[in-house]
Order: C-alpha cells, then structure tokens, then sequence
C-alpha cells in the first residue's frame, strides 16, 4: 500500500505536475515562474514573491535527484538566473515582491525570503559542478550579509533593520533546513559545509531553548526581541504543520549528531499535532492550534499533510520496531490527507484550502506548494529503500 502511494504520486509528479509548470506556469516571455497556475491552466498575472522562484530551484533539481528525465537542470539555472536578475539588491540580500515583467516592486528585507535564496544556492551547489564554486561563494556572501547586518545577540536572526519584533520561529526554521540541505550534499567538501553546520547547530539550539515551551512541548511562532513569547494572543499561536515539520528537521539533526534532546522533543512535537492538529472527521492537519492546544484556525492547507507525511516518517525512523504500527497508521493518513488535495482539478494542479465546512475552496494553485510536496514525495522515496522502510512496507503483507 505505501509503495503504491509512492508509485501514483511519483507519477503524478513526473508526468503531470513538473511538465504542467514548465509549460504553463514558466514564462517565457520574461523568465521565471508565475505565482500560481489558474483552473484553466493558465498562469496567473500577479506580482511574483520573492520566495516562489528560489523554491523552484530547489523543485527542479529535486525532481533530477529523484530521477526525472525531464529538463530539469536547464530549467533550475536559468530560474535561478532570473532570482538573481529580478530580486538581487544593492543591499546584497534578495527583495520580496517583483511584477512579472521583472520591476522588483518592494525591495525589503524579509528573512524567509533568504532562507530560500540560500536554499536554491545550496541545490545549484549540489547538481551542478561547473556552477558549484560560484553558488557557494554567492550563498557565502548572502550568510555574511545576514551575519553582518541582522545577526540576533544571542542566537539566530533579525527580522529587520533596526530590529523589530515579533520574531519568528518560521524563518528560522527555513534557514535550519537550508543548512541541513548543505550538509547533506555529497557533492561538497568538508570545507564548504562546515558553516552550514555550525549554523545548524546554533539554529537547533535555538529551537531547544526557546521555541519549544519547556513545560509543554509546544513550538511557539512569535517572540519578543529578547527571544521570550510574544505577549498576548500573538504569543499563544502554535501551527501543528510546523510542528511536524520541526519534528523532522531535529530528526534529521539528531541522526547527525546524536543529540537526544532533539530526538525527543522531535517526539514531543509530533504527538501534539498528531493529538491536537489533525482533524479526525475530515481527516487532515490544521493550520493553528493555542498553547492549550484548543483549535485556533481549523483551516486545512496543502502544506500542512505534506510536512505530516514527513514527520511521520522521521518517526518511524528513530523510533524501537514495537512502535512502528502507530507511525505506519500514521504516515497512511498523512497520504490519504495529502492526495485529497489532488482530486478534482487539472492533473498536475492542486487544491489549496480545506474549509471546516468539508469543501475545498476554489482558487489557482499556488507554486510555493510544489516546494512542500515534491520534498514529501523525495522522503517518502527515500524511506521506501532504507532497511526500516522496507521492513515497514513488509509490515503490509503479514496483517
């Protein structure tokens, strides 16, 4: 059953979803990728966010990683030239909103957007050896910017200049998986990890230390200055797809350095959404829930069933075989949530939004989403060739 969710999503993936956004959803009038493909298969007209085109990068050259035959590098270097084109500032950090002819319309700094940028750098520097010096030197002089004009006192980043609150988990957490992403590649030297490492290491304390709720184990979103919780209402917002997500990334941490903390609270953070953050009667991942866990915005999105599948996963991985039926069950009802999102638009396309109602809402699929499926899709492929994997997939034949 696992395998042949893996085989209809990867089919999915390299023969409907990659070829539908390279020939609707890339321009080829002015370069990059539209914001969002509509329902007629059209790419959409609207201004182009920063963060969009550096996850098309990393989509393009995941999908080479995981085997497509498509055109796939060509088309993550010259997305990647039109990020640096369009977006790049005097100021040395990537701006956040351009139109689609290419005028960078807001020039601001937003952290996210750099976690990105530095995420496409890392991909390019993975795949392809003539570009790999430049992407790390470019991915350097971006860190440096960061280090230089937005570095946090005491850990982590600023979110602007002068520095204003609140501060934000998210942004953080995107940088953490950039580095892993770095450290990952078996196409880098030592040399050229090692601060991706130590960034890593600083950004997963972070989390230890003042995202996660000591008494709880609940991950806050926002922050003061000083890295306590925001005051009131702000303060109490926890999102259970994120808490998937920070479960696999101090996972994968975990299996690099061995730090049980992150192992467990990487538990910890998993059973909250998957007790507090998923909606039984309709099957999927909430978008927020409080720091009581009572249900603060029963919205479903896309993203979050994908960061489910791969929480899901990291736990079956770092958990004893006596466990496994439980995050097996699990995983199982990530995918099932995860392919509702897929049915009844244009192949290749997606839904969005689920509403407490039980509809979908009817709108364009959005680009920044591929970023979440084809990683849950890659881990998911992954998982399936590990020892653990194929004893879980074996778990099918004997039930």
């Amino acid at each position: 059953m696992i395998v042949d969710h893996l085989n209809k999503l990867r089919a999915w993936l390299f023969e409907d979803a990659l070829p539908l956004w390279l020939k609707a959803g890339e321009d080829a009038v002015n370069g990059g990728f539209a914001e969002c493909i509509t329902l007629d298969c059209q790419g959409s007209a609207d201004n182009r966010r920063g963060r969009v085109n550096p996850r098309m990068v990393f989509v393009y050259c995941e999908a080479g990683r995981l085997g497509w035959n498509g055109p796939w590098m060509d088309v993550a270097l010259r997305t990647q030239a039109y990020v640096e084109r369009v977006y790049g500032t005097s100021e040395g950090y990537i701006g956040a909103l351009a139109t689609p002819d290419g005028e960078l319309l807001d020039t601001s700094f937003d952290l996210y957007n750099q976690a990105f940028a530095l995420l496409a750098l890392s991909s390019i520097a993975d795949v392809n050896a003539g570009k790999r010096e430049e992407a790390c030197a470019k991915a350097d002089a971006l860190l440096e910017v960061l280090k230089g004009r937005f570095k946090h006192p005491t850990a982590g980043f600023q979110e602007a200049e002068p520095p204003r609150a609140p501060l934000g988990a998210n942004p953080h957490m995107h940088l953490f998986e950039m580095c892993l992403e770095w450290e990952r590649s078996e196409n880098l030297s030592a040399e050229q990890k090692a601060v991706w490492s130590a960034l890593a290491d600083e950004l997963g304390a972070l989390c230890l230390k003042y995202f996660i709720c000591e008494k709880t184990g609940g991950l806050r979103e926002f922050f003061a200055l000083d890295w306590s919780p925001m005051p009131g209402d702000e303060g109490r917002a926890l999102e259970p797809g994120h808490h998937f997500e920070w479960a696999w990334l101090l996972s994968r941490w975990n299996k690099l350095r061995g730090d049980d903390r992150a192992k467990a609270a990487a538990a910890r953070l998993f059973e909250i959404a998957e007790v507090y953050g998923v909606d039984r009667e309709r099957g999927v991942a909430l978008m927020g829930i409080n720091d009581d866990f009572s249900v603060r915005d029963p919205l479903a999105r896309l993203w979050s069933q994908a960061e489910w599948l791969k929480g899901s996963i990291a736990m079956l991985e770092s958990t004893p075989e006596n466990e496994w039926p439980r995050y097996r069950q699990s995983m199982l009802d990530a995918l099932t949530a995860l392919e509702m999102f897929f049915e009844d638009v244009p192949a290749g396309l997606w839904k969005d939004k689920f509403l407490p109602d039980g509809t979908f809402v009817k709108e364009a699929a959005p680009a920044s989403s591929l970023y979440h499926i084809i990683s849950a899709i890659s881990e998911l492929d992954r998982f399936c060739k590990t020892e653990v994997g194929q004893k879980v997939v074996a778990l099918e034949s004997v039930k």
